[in-house]
Order: structure tokens, then C-alpha cells, then sequence
């Protein structure tokens, strides 16, 4: 019994020294890596900077401003209508054929994470109408969602003021850089208020054609020459007391609905909806 515990003890040493050895090898190894390392990260922390500063050089703020903070700045442009608009505030955007009989009327916020799954799953339906004279589109864009407490913010009143930058470009690239927005690789969640940073903005523009590299484009942006004429649009989303959320559609006037409440989501019912309001026109 005496011997086996001796035995023991001086195996249990034994491995006791190795353990020790091998912690020491290890913590000289990281030595090392962070002396390397610290070099690397330094020099990488140098080229970051300049990248950020050409960054913020070419794209703007990447800021993200509250809601009073981007309320004050707005109050102190002058009013700018964009083009290919109508209206005494240009709050009427209507897109398509000028002989399309019918009128489908469109009530987004840009923040909102269901007018983003409607533009994924049935944006290109929605374009198809117009395309072939179904109907004209006329967009009413709210931005009530950055005056929801829990996630208050100044995004889509932000992402607003882009839009009226892009359709000063022309109608295409409204739309086109409303698609990206609210595309799934770009629209960020209900609490993020990423689209109040404009470069952000900026960045997803790069992705249409029209805008990628349009400095008139991305001035207007920096500057925030449409933020009055964002408040406006908002005037006239509010002014619908019908529109009880978003996405919400109205066909001539009348709510367009799969159920007499919903809005139709999906291309199949999107397509339904918009056929029964044709018959009963007829």
C-alpha cells in the first residue's frame, strides 16, 4: 500500500511538471502572436481610419440621427419639391401610363417590415399592373413608424427624403432604389434605425443604376434637400384616415383587400384582389 501511494506521488509530480511545462509554452505562444498581432492590428487600425475618412468623404454621415435632432436640421431647408411630382408640395407621385384608366394607390413607411416582405414576395406583381396599363401607381408614403415609442427614430422620414432625391433623378430610379431598400439584403429590422445614417442611404443607392456615383443624387442626400418635402408626403399619409396601417392599397379610391380587411400579400391574392375590382368596374 506504502509503495503504490509513493509510486503515485511521484507520477502524480511527474505530470504535474508536464501540465506546467505545456502551460508555459502556450502562454510564451501568445506572447508572441500579440506582439505580432498588436503590429498587425496597429497598422490595420491606420488603414481603417483612412478608409472611414475616404468613407464618409464619398458617402456622408454614417451617423445615425434621433428623431428631434433630424426634425431640427429639417425645419431649417428650404422647401424643395422633387421633379416628376405634382402638386402644390409635390406630394403626388404618380408613375405609369398616362392612359391607364385606373389608379392604384400605394401607403408605405420605409421602415416597415411587412411593405418590405410585400416588395420581396409581390413588388414585381405590383410593377406588372402598371407596365401593361392596368393602372397608374400613385405612392403615399408615411413615415408613422419613427414616432412609435419603442423604437423611435428618424429612418423613415430619412429613407423618405432619399426617395424624393431618386425621383428628382427620374420615376425608374424611385422605384428601382425603393426595391433595394426594401430588399431582404438590405432592409434592417423594425428596430434598427439604420436608414437614419445617411450613408446607408447612400450605400444601397450603389446598387441602382441611375444613382451609382450620381454626386446630385448623393448631395441631396448629405444635405438633406427633401427632408420639408418628406414632412409633406407624411401630411398626406396622415390625411388618410382610411389607412390604418402599411402596406395598405386602394383601387380608384376603394380599399383593395383580400378579405375586406387584409391587404393582399402574395402575388395569387394581389392578382385576385385587383381582377374582382376590374369586374365590378365593369
Amino acid at each position: 500500500m506504502s509503495n503504490r501511494n509513493s509510486q503515485a506521488n511521484k507520477q502524480a509530480a511527474r505530470e504535474r511538471m508536464r501540465a506546467e511545462r505545456a502551460r508555459q509554452e502556450k502562454r510564451d505562444k501568445i506572447r508572441r502572436q500579440l506582439v505580432v498581432g498588436g503590429s498587425i492590428v496597429g497598422v490595420l487600425a491606420i488603414a481603417a481610419g483612412v478608409g472611414v475618412a475616404v468613407s464618409n468623404m464619398n458617402s456622408g454621415s454614417d451617423t445615425k440621427v434621433n428623431n428631434k435632432d433630424w426634425l431640427a436640421a429639417a425645419k431649417k431647408q428650404p422647401f424643395a419639391k422633387p421633379a416628376h411630382s405634382t402638386g402644390d408640395k409635390g406630394t403626388t407621385v404618380v408613375i405609369g401610363k398616362k392612359d391607364a384608366k385606373n389608379t392604384l394607390e400605394v401607403y408605405e413607411d420605409m421602415r416597415c417590415p411587412v411593405c418590405a416582405s410585400f416588395e420581396q414576395s409581390t413588388g414585381e406583381t405590383l410593377l406588372k399592373g402598371m407596365e401593361n396599363g392596368t393602372y397608374k401607381l400613385q405612392f403615399t408614403m408615411g413615415t408613422f413608424l419613427d414616432d412609435q415609442p419603442q423604437i423611435s427614430g428618424s429612418g423613415s422620414k430619412n429613407a423618405l427624403s432619399a426617395l424624393g432625391a431618386a425621383l428628382n433623378v427620374s420615376p425608374e430610379a424611385f422605384l428601382e432604389y425603393k426595391k433595394a431598400l426594401y430588399s431582404e439584403k438590405n432592409h434592417p429590422e423594425e428596430t434598427d434605425d439604420a436608414f437614419s445614417a445617411d450613408a446607408k442611404l447612400i450605400e444601397v443607392a450603389q446598387q441602382v443604376k441611375e444613382l451609382k456615383g450620381n454626386k446630385t443624387f448623393e448631395k441631396a442626400v448629405n444635405k438633406g434637400t427633401y427632408d420639408k418635402w418628406a414632412l409633406a408626403m407624411n401630411d398626406r399619409f396622415t390625411a388618410a384616415k382610411d389607412v390604418t396601417g402599411t402596406p395598405s392599397f386602394k383601387f380608384n379610391g376603394d380599399k383593395l383587400t383580400v378579405d375586406g380587411k387584409n391587404p393582399p400579400m402574395l402575388p395569387q391574392q394581389f392578382d385576385s384582389a385587383v381582377e374582382k375590382m376590374l369586374n365590378e368596374k365593369k
